[in-house]
């Protein structure tokens, strides 16, 4: 494996000078640009019915060249790294500088911290180790309950090298590792069955994950899931109050309103909260912040991807509209400073304002209180799949572990319950927030646009009235 300092440079022949060189003279004329280099090595190990189902190993690599003049941006790249497909790809850039007379922006400072180590995690365990690990879970899973039919577990692991040059000669690096670990148990009672899954994962070696007492306890979580379910009753429908767990439930928050604070939308007055900075949109207390500095988080970067530090944005504070989270290109023309927020796939695709880890902070009430507070309701601690309208905040969620609430109390868990409203609304109907905030396990992943980039969620128990509850049986 090459070292952070040769990798581009060093054993692809590409000459620093002369590549530098075409990048100044791709961007003459634009308001800002870079040259994205990226090695990229990753894997994924599947178990399933008993065996290992798949192995698969990629090395990928490549440069993104992009030039951006007002509104407009020109981008180009290539799996080819050379100087001649450099060469061409200045060529198509440049057309969106013609007769612009831009000068490119001040580069990022660099006041950024390291979060994470450089350590390539394929290599911190071999891959007769890494097929013990699903063995062994799938073993133990099956040890633990007769009524366990089918385990199903998966281990991956991403290296990528970044390193970003800019006009002038300014150069940003990043090494970034990510892991992560799934488990997914059906368990089956007199002919019905039902599913438990967990997934936990960072920006580090397989270490953590290889240790018996953390695949014992996903492995355990996914099988306590499924035999809740396999008990649980049809769920109501109507309008009613909804208590949401900490941590993985702000997924409905990274999706219903998260997208909506994306500095892109804002200045296309597409999203619901434009125009509404310094006004009121959430109930008092709803603070949300996005922070990409988390040490070792699935969502956290050292850098963004046009190498301005990550940082803690926050959104809404105590209900007010504070910010929104941006790019270098948006911040650029709404006239405020760019949050490191500029992320991509991949260098096959361009920058967009992503999240990194979005969540809302604690408030001062004991969970046990906010559960107590609810004469009837439903008590969501898990949730799967989801649509979302990002321009207005609609979203429908599905919920995997959920309860009844009555009296007061955590009553039968019940299924097939989902979740409908719209996230502009649901602020406002946050009545007490919790003080046991909790983060996810690291298993998030954000799409738009068709770009998917991994990222965190959070908050801690909170109470909702009149959200909208589809289910299969008629709320009293």
């Amino acid at each position: 494996m090459a070292s952070s300092g040769d990798l581009f440079f060093g054993q692809t022949g590409l000459d620093r000078t002369k590549v530098q060189g075409l990048l100044d003279e791709s961007l003459k004329g634009s308001d800002d640009g870079e040259l994205f280099l990226e090695y990229r090595q990753s894997e994924t190990f599947a178990f399933d019915d008993g065996r290992l189902k798949a192995a698969t190993f990629d090395t990928s690599q490549g440069f993104g060249l992009r030039a951006v003049a007002g509104e407009t941006t020109g981008y180009a790249h290539a799996s080819e790294l050379s100087e001649d497909a450099i060469k061409r790809a200045g060529q198509t850039v440049r057309a969106i500088s013609s007769g612009h007379s831009g000068a490119v922006s001040l580069s990022p400072a660099r006041t950024n911290a390291k979060l994470y180590t450089d350590i390539d995690p394929l290599n911190t365990a071999g891959f007769e180790t890494k097929v013990k690990l699903l063995t062994g879970m799938n073993e133990y899973a099956r040890s633990k309950d007769g009524r366990v039919k089918q385990v199903s577990c998966s281990l991956s692991g991403d290296w990528q090298q970044i390193e970003i040059i800019r006009p002038g000669g300014e150069v940003y690096k990043d090494i970034r590792p990510l892991v992560r670990l799934n488990v997914s148990v059906v368990v089956e009672k007199d002919g019905r069955q039902e599913s438990g899954s967990f997934g936990g994962g960072g920006r580090e070696g397989y270490s953590a994950y290889l240790a018996p007492d953390y695949w014992h306890a996903a492995v355990d979580e996914a099988l306590r899931q499924a035999l809740v379910n396999l008990e649980s009753v049809p769920a109501p429908a109507g309008e009613m109050t909804v208590v949401l767990g900490p941590g993985w439930p702000g997924i409905l928050l990274h999706e219903a309103i998260g997208h909506g604070l994306e500095g892109d939308f804002n200045r296309k007055k597409t999203s619901a909260f434009a125009g509404l900075l310094g006004q009121r949109v959430a109930a008092p207390g709803v603070t949300v912040v996005d922070d990409g500095t988390i040490a070792n988080r699935r969502g956290s970067l050292t850098i963004d991807d046009e190498g301005t530090p990550t940082s803690r944005t926050v959104l809404i504070e105590d209900g007010i509209l504070k910010g929104y989270m941006q790019d270098r290109q948006n911040a650029r023309l709404m006239g405020v400073a760019p949050t490191g927020n500029g992320r991509r796939e991949s260098h096959a695709a361009s920058i967009m304002p992503r999240m990194t880890n979005t969540y809302m902070l604690a408030g001062d009430k004991a969970p046990e209180e906010i559960i107590a507070s609810v004469p009837k309701g439903i008590y969501a601690t898990n949730f799967g799949g989801g649509q979302v309208d990002i321009t207005n905040g609609k979203f429908v969620f599905s919920c995997t572990e959920a309860y009844l609430i009555e009296n007061g109390k955590v009553g039968p868990a019940i299924k097939g319950a989902t979740l409908i409203g719209d996230g502009a609304t649901a602020l406002t109907k946050i009545s007490m927030i919790g003080n046991d905030l909790k983060l996810d396990s690291g298993i998030g992943t954000c799409g738009k646009n068709g770009q998917s980039v991994p990222v965190g969620v959070g908050q801690p128990t909170l109470r909702i009235d009149g959200l909208t509850v589809g289910g299969t049986a008629q709320a009293a």
